[in-house]
């Protein structure tokens, strides 16, 4: 269990929220569309993003972060992803770096690095999936063996790295032993950047694979990390200054990644919902606007009924979080709902769209294809349901 969050003044977050709703359609709206279909990284609005603070949202201020609450930071998310999904993958891999160091880092360790990752002068975001380790994270092969140099030599590969190419670092999820029984006990977590930040230096064996090719989530990119004789100081490097607690360390960053998720589909399916309803009030079929229709009806109390419950969700897991208390299952609640929600909305409404849902000329061909990655990044759904039966039955013993 962590510290409690000490909170936001409501006034303050509405600030928050006015300024980068104010942001998002003067800058984002006019540019999303093209961005996205053409896949481009974008590189001025994470110029923005820096200068939003986005990059240390939930940091601490100690450490130039802004230090929001969870319940805020899934308002932003969701805000955001209404516009444009990609952009949250952006900051969001890059905070559950962050958020790792933070959280079990050592003092110099947070000093050092937390700064440049605040600013957004270091981003990154997550490596832990490999070929054959996605959902079973322990897994992996990715090898980190200690000289007697104090040093670590990394050896691997890692695939699926949101930020992989434009991103200078990553938490890197590594096995320290392999033999290790349970196998979670030999898996440690290194911060591994591209370049050396105090003299610029390129480091050797540190090298980005091709970009990969996706259905949505377009202007993000998502890359193979290859690691050949890759060289890391033990001191800077070794999260925590021990080995044998990566994994928990990536599960503990997780938490707050499904969360967000669960946020980027409240944000897809809420953007859905609002397009649906405004279309079926002017789009008419034999002599009435659709929404007249019970068919069309139906769909729009479903859909805003389970967009709803996705946000409570979202709520509940976020202020668990924000409360210190494991909420594993709340996340896994919230992710499961919420993204099920988003893909379920987002094919109703291209059904009240028709052909123009399949135009790329609407949002909503584009929100159709956003969906599913949230059934499937940060722990697949099929895994939710089990750590929330797991969890069910742990909390209420017989």
């Amino acid at each position: 269990m962590s510290t409690p969050h000490p909170g936001i003044h409501p006034d303050d977050e509405a600030a928050i929220l006015d300024s980068i709703e104010r942001w998002l359609a003067r800058e984002v709206r006019p540019v999303a569309e093209k961005l996205e279909h053409d896949d481009i990284y974008p590189i001025q609005l994470v110029e923005q993003m820096k200068e939003l603070g986005l990059f240390g949202a939930t940091i601490s201020p100690e450490f130039g972060g802004l230090g929001l609450p969870a319940s805020t930071y899934t308002r932003i998310v969701a805000l955001i992803s209404e516009t444009w999904m990609s952009l949250t993958g952006i900051f969001n891999s890059h905070i559950m770096m962050a958020t790792v160091v933070e959280k079990f880092g050592t003092q110099a360790q947070k000093e050092y690095w937390l700064p440049k990752f605040c600013a957004g002068e270091i981003r990154g975001g997550l490596g832990l999936t490999e070929a054959d380790a996605g959902t079973d994270l322990q897994a992996i092969r990715t090898r980190a063996t200690r000289t007697d140099r104090g040093t670590y030599i990394v050896n691997g590969t890692k695939t699926w790295i949101s930020n992989g190419i434009e991103g200078g670092a990553v938490a890197l999820l590594v096995k320290t032993d392999p033999e290790a029984q349970p196998r979670h006990k030999g898996m440690t977590m290194l911060i591994a950047p591209k370049v050396d930040p105090d003299n610029g230096k390129r480091y050797e064996g540190f090298r980005t694979g091709k970009k990969l090719e996706k259905l949505g989530y377009k202007g993000i990119d998502s890359a193979e990390l290859i690691f050949e004789d890759y060289e890391l100081d033990a001191e800077r490097h070794l999260v925590g200054g021990v080995e044998g607690k990566g994994f928990l360390m990536a599960v503990g960053g997780l938490e707050l990644g499904r969360i967000n998720v669960a946020s980027r589909a409240v944000g897809i399916a809420r953007r859905a919902l609002k397009e649906s309803v405004a279309y079926a009030q002017t789009r008419k079929t034999f002599g009435k606007p659709i929404g007249e229709h019970q068919a069309i009806q139906l769909k729009l109390g479903e859909m805003a009924t389970k967009v709803r419950a996705a946000e409570l969700l979202v709520q509940d897991a976020a202020a668990a979080y924000d409360r210190g208390e494991r909420c594993d299952m709340e996340a896994g609640m919230a992710k499961y709902f919420a993204s099920e929600t988003g893909v379920e909305v987002t094919l109703e409404a291209m059904r009240i769209f028709g052909g123009y849902g399949y135009s790329k000329e609407y949002p909503i061909e584009r929100l159709y294809r956003d969906a599913p990655l949230m059934c499937i990044g940060e722990g697949t759904n099929e895994m939710q349901r089990i750590i929330i039966a797991k969890q069910m039955i742990a909390r209420n013993p017989v």
